[in-house]
């Protein structure tokens, strides 16, 4: 189900991905408890920069679960009211010095200068939410899922990938999977 508020405007149609196509040249690291003060670091500074708006923060993504290997990038995931609004979120995390990457139908994304910060924002009750935190939730509990989870990362990550998308692509069926079983496991 989409917000029941009547947004601001339409949404965007197409997909901008800002600079274009990047090579991704990066090697997964064994869990680092800094990346969990990384993430409250950015959520202060997010909550700064939005404190106007209703937001909800979370900390998704591999370097969130304890124990798993990653990318050394912290990607946090903000839910607003309406995503079309960005002169109320947007704009003010342009001016907080994170830098437009992605913007598509429904999600923003935004990230650092280094690049180690990825910032996702979407509607609020946006199934996409949902989705990371049913992951997230799901590879802290289960260290069977945990470890597949890595091994599919560094299988993919031996690879070169001309695009990062590209990556996060081929680990789709592996996600889905676990995604799956979290489901299941939920419903017991």
């Amino acid at each position: 189900m989409r917000n029941s508020r009547t947004p601001r405007r339409a949404d965007i149609t197409a997909v901008e991905l800002v600079g274009g196509a990047e090579a991704l040249e990066l090697e997964l690291h064994d869990h680092d408890e800094r990346w969990a003060d990384t993430y409250r670091w950015h959520r202060a500074r997010i909550e700064e920069a939005l404190a106007a708006v209703d937001v909800e923060i979370e900390h998704i993504g591999s370097t969130s679960v304890p124990g798993l290997a990653a990318k050394p990038i912290v990607d946090i995931v903000v839910a607003v009211d309406d995503i079309t609004a960005e002169e109320d979120h947007l704009d003010a995390l342009l001016a907080a010095g994170y830098q437009l990457r992605v913007r598509e139908p429904g999600h923003r994304l935004v990230r650092t200068p280094a690049r180690d910060v990825h910032v996702h924002l979407y509607e609020r009750d946006d199934p996409a939410v949902g989705e990371y935190l049913l992951l997230r939730d799901h590879l802290r509990a289960d260290a069977d899922d945990r470890a597949l989870y890595e091994s599919t990362k560094r299988a993919l990550l031996s690879q070169r990938w001309d695009d990062t998308n590209a990556y996060a692509d081929a680990k789709t069926d592996v996600i889905l999977e676990i995604k799956a079983r979290a489901r299941a496991a939920r419903a017991q």
